[in-house]
């Protein structure tokens, strides 16, 4: 932890920026996708007005995740995990600090965690037209168990980070990216394989995980203004029931550290999201739209990918409650290199188990957005653009992510450099494609 002095410090100058945008509190709209409504239709137990440093009523949030810096992922880093990319023995966050030992991972990683992100990328961000970062963090960063491989110091590097988005002009949605034992089994929840969360006290493990965080920063809330409880559990294979009570536990845990914080609700996985956050004040929900994790959305044209995403706005629309889409990207195949998993291939290619060949996969296994085809850059600029028209129907979005090694449908700073991201964010060569 850091020292008194550098709290006392932090939270004076939380204080003062908080003076210095002091306003009154904007009245609920329902956003039509062309602008606000002239009468407020969404009642205020839905939507509160308490004093959050964002306008997420008035404003659109605009953003992007620092995926793989806090919690690694083989695919966004291939490097890290290159050693054992023949024995397939060190596959995620875990088995890498269980493989290295804390003496090694711990230096490696302390490398990774002040070179990989820094000041530049959060002042880029901004001059994007960015006004928010979504950060990953696991558990083991804010409540380690005994007995865990992993090694901490990460939030060293995170109290400086939300001091570059405060210079920065961006807010910070802080979002547990892995829970004890796995919600998903996904490598990007530091542990892939088997699904053991909700067992044993892994959900209270999480709980005092998401208040520890809520404490850290609730002296910040002019910067971190949004809390997710938990990234992407597998509401399929989980009790939903379980999910919701964690869902009433974790609101408590960082409504009791400040009520200036948006607690954020991934859906699960779910298309029911009337289901989610009744009851809480600045609750707002997550979805993630990708469409190339099975066979038939990775079989869809470029077309059918633009109608898929057009779809989604006017559920988004309708939705009572702040929604953001908090993970989505330029990508319409699964060609970039471990993204299925270190060792694993494509659906695209068909190299992936079960899956059929729709075409191939050069240039977008490893590379650059400068090295892909014209119809390949074509085709992701007019989806991202779509993408863009949709998820602002409501809230806004994040995209997937800052940046990657070598995964150009992936990677908005390479995105942005191939004028493939637009710039202006309202800048469209493909007008209309949401009618």
């Amino acid at each position: 932890m850091i020292g008194t002095s550098t709290n006392l410090l932090r939270s004076a100058t939380a204080i003062l920026a908080l003076l210095s945008n002091v306003r009154a509190a904007p009245t609920s709209y329902a956003y039509n996708g062309n602008g606000q409504c002239p009468q407020a239709n969404i009642s205020n137990s839905e939507i509160s007005k308490r004093a959050v440093a964002f306008d997420y009523n008035g404003n659109k949030v605009r953003g992007v995740n620092l995926g793989g810096w806090f919690v690694l992922e083989p695919w966004i880093t291939p490097s890290i995990f290159g050693e054992w990319s023949s024995s397939n023995t060190v596959v995620d966050e875990f088995t890498y600090t269980k493989t290295l030992g804390k003496d090694e991972a711990s230096s490696r990683l302390r490398n990774h965690w002040n070179t990989f992100i820094t000041q530049g990328d959060f002042n880029a961000i901004a001059q994007a037209g960015m006004n928010h970062v979504r950060i990953p963090i696991g558990y083991w960063a804010a409540a380690p168990r005994d007995g865990d491989p992993y090694v901490q110091g990460q939030l060293d590097v995170l109290d400086q980070a939300i001091n570059w988005a405060r210079g920065a002009g961006l807010k910070v949605m802080l979002d547990l990216h892995g829970a004890p034992e796995s919600q998903n089994g996904f490598d990007n929840s530091g542990k892939y394989g088997s699904i053991g969360w909700q067992q044993g006290n892994t959900v209270s493990e999480t709980v005092t995980a998401i208040q520890n965080l809520a404490n850290r920063y609730k002296g910040d809330t002019d910067v971190v203004t949004a809390i997710e409880l938990l990234n992407e559990p597998l509401g399929p294979r989980l009790d939903m029931g379980g999910i919701q009570d964690f869902y009433n536990k974790g609101s408590q845990a960082v409504k009791s550290a400040s009520s200036n914080f948006v607690v954020v609700l991934h859906d699960a996985f779910s298309t029911d999201w009337s289901q989610f956050g009744g009851g809480v004040d600045n609750v707002m929900l997550d979805t993630h739209q990708y469409q190339i994790f099975s066979p038939d959305e990775v079989g869809r044209s470029p077309s059918q990918h633009v109608s898929h995403a057009c779809g989604l706005g006017p559920k988004l629309a309708s939705t009572n409650k702040w929604i953001v889409v908090g993970e989505w990207s330029g990508a319409q195949t699964d060609c970039a290199k471990w993204l299925n998993g270190l060792g694993k291939g494509a659906r695209y290619d068909g190299t992936f188990p079960d899956s059929r060949w729709t075409g191939d996969c050069q240039g977008k296994y490893v590379g650059s957005v400068a090295n892909l085809s014209s119809d390949d850059k074509k085709n992701i600029r007019s989806y991202i653009e779509a993408q863009l028209d949709a998820y602002e129907q409501h809230t806004g979005w994040f995209f997937w992510t800052w940046k990657t090694e070598s995964a150009p449908e992936w990677d908005m700073q390479d995105l942005l450099a191939g004028g493939l991201f637009p710039q202006p964010l309202n800048s469209r060569q493909y007008p209309g494609q949401c009618g």
